[in-house]
């Protein structure tokens, strides 16, 4: 299975727009939709209003309390399925 990222839109009726242009052969598809985030505008917040505090990260294991607590958090565009490929790769040579 070939996985593609297409920008679309959905008219005012429902109906899904693919605005981007398709080079595939006729038959049937699988779509997955993801709805697009709008980033937030910064000055509609009041300046007074603190920032949320990051969830602490709680572990039943003692030994692992403090490493959990004391971690950066994880980033935003971090890839799991990534980082384990890279693992194997270099695990593997490959």
């Amino acid at each position: 299975m070939q996985a593609y990222k297409l920008k679309g839109k959905i008219d005012s009726s429902g109906n899904l727009v693919i605005t981007d242009p398709l080079k595939l052969p006729p038959g049937d598809v699988e779509i997955v939709l993801w709805q697009a985030t709008e980033t937030l505008d910064n000055t509609t917040t009041p300046a007074s209003e603190p920032a949320p505090e990051t969830p602490k990260r709680k572990s039943k294991i003692k030994a692992f309390q403090s490493f959990f607590e004391n971690s950066p958090p994880v980033p935003p565009d971090f890839d799991p399925d990534q980082a384990k490929w890279e693992y194997l790769k270099e695990k593997h040579n490959l």
